[in-house]
């Protein structure tokens, strides 16, 4: 027993010494492998081409599926978190149903009621809206106009540039004050004048210019920076009539809570509009959310799917690399079994084809990294797409066409070291 602990003892240096020794080996083929491949300028290009594309193309992707999901997300953060909006329901005529909206079903008590006796639910305003045509001075535009409760701002996550948002009061009170968007105000003091305190008239009924908002941007296909905000009230006694509620928005104070939310506002305004068991619901809830879930899903199927037809093309470079070596081995055959013939191990031989493909794969996947951080800048400047390269996508290109090399090398590498020297020195 000692004596095969003894043995194992002396063995041990020799595996430890070992390892340095492949290294030195590794690192003495690399200046031989890159000799053979600048021997063969032409086809090293034409082989490290397919990694090249498919580097670059797996940045250049990425990189402009994360700008689309980054813009989608922007668009949808306007349509404010854990909300709820409930629209009129629709009008049915000798057995036609009209679109939803088509009747006037939602009442001016139904939010208080809706916050009164729904857990969860936080903030809601009731909304009145129609178009119009506004009017300062020698300046007009035709925009959409709505009159909300002060809730709406914090529901629908608006910010205020400039100025304030109606109060409370104002709402109470019925006052002519109004909030304008970001397009409204660059189109009607164009000459810039600041809008605040500034007097428009909206169907000729005169309002305060009070706040302007910050900018949304487009959602949609429509310009969400196109709108004026004025009080509930004052849209209810001067513009549009106190019978024409367009929908109701609410906010939940948690994500987890929507449903039971629903439920219960579902119960609630059954009963407030009087709808009997087995008839049909005269309104409709729409949840933010379910939307905001469902694109996002969509925009990271969309990163994948482009990640992988980009990726494709590397695996194709790696075939390319795999074919070419083959090619390599049987025109060395020769040279092969010369240096097996003088004293060169299989190993080394495998050692010298497989950091060919490695060499081949690595500077392919360097150059492929340059071209696709130059298309996305390229994109970001020509397009105004901010898609900026990440960092993760040239981390896992640069070690997926490494990854390559290897995996495409190892076959060919092997069959050059198992090559018989006698028939390896007869091939001509």
């Amino acid at each position: 027993m000692n004596a095969r602990i003894e043995s194992l003892e002396d063995s041990a240096p020799l595996v430890v010494d070992s390892i340095p020794a492949v290294g030195s080996r590794l690192l003495q083929t690399i200046p031989s492998a890159i000799s053979a491949l600048r021997a063969n300028k032409g086809r090293s290009i034409l082989t490290a081409l397919g990694i090249i594309i498919g580097v670059a193309a797996v940045i250049a992707m990425l990189a402009l599926a994360e700008s689309a999901s980054a813009s989608m997300k922007a668009q949808l953060a306007g349509l404010g978190a854990n909300v709820l909006t409930i629209s009129p329901g629709s009008a049915q005529s000798s057995g036609a149903r009209q679109a939803a909206g088509s009747v006037n079903s939602l009442k001016p008590g139904d939010v208080d009621a809706i916050l009164q006796s729904v857990h969860g639910v936080t903030a809601g305003s009731a909304v009145v809206a129609g178009n119009a045509q506004v009017v300062f001075g020698n300046q007009n535009w035709p925009t959409r106009v709505m009159g909300v409760m002060p809730a709406y701002q914090q529901i629908e996550d608006w910010e205020v540039q400039s100025g304030a948002f109606f109060t409370s009061q104002d709402n109470t009170d019925s006052r002519n004050v109004a909030v304008v968007g970001h397009t409204v105000a660059t189109n009607l003091f164009a000459n810039g004048a600041s809008p605040i305190g500034q007097v428009i008239r909206v169907r000729n009924v005169p309002f305060t210019v009070v706040g302007v908002l910050a900018s949304k941007g487009s959602g949609y296909g429509a310009d969400q920076d196109d709108v004026i905000f004025i009080p509930l009230q004052t849209g209810e006694v001067r513009l549009f009539g106190s019978s024409s509620i367009n929908q109701i928005v609410l906010q939940v104070a948690d994500g987890t809570q929507m449903n039971v939310a629903m439920q219960q506002l579902d119960q609630v305004l059954r009963l407030r509009h009087q709808l009997r068991p087995g008839d049909a619901d005269d309104f409709s809830v729409f949840n933010n959310n379910d939307v905001i879930a469902k694109v996002q899903q969509v925009s990271q199927a969309m990163t994948v799917l482009l990640g992988s037809i980009s990726a494709i093309s590397l695996v194709v470079g790696g075939i390319g690399i795999m074919n070419i070596m083959l090619v390599s081995v049987t025109e060395r055959t020769r040279e092969i079994g010369i240096r097996l013939a003088i004293g060169a191990q299989p190993m080394d031989v495998m050692a010298q084809f497989l950091v060919e493909a490695v060499v081949l794969s690595v500077a392919g996947g360097a150059i492929g990294i340059s071209i696709g951080c130059g298309l996305s800048t390229l994109v970001s400047m020509f397009a105004g797409w901010p898609a900026p390269p990440l960092l993760s996508a040239v981390l896992l290109s640069f070690c997926f066409s490494a990854a390559i090399g290897v995996f495409f090398g190892i076959y060919p590498a092997r069959k050059a070291s198992r090559l018989d020297p006698i028939v390896a020195l007869r091939y001509e």
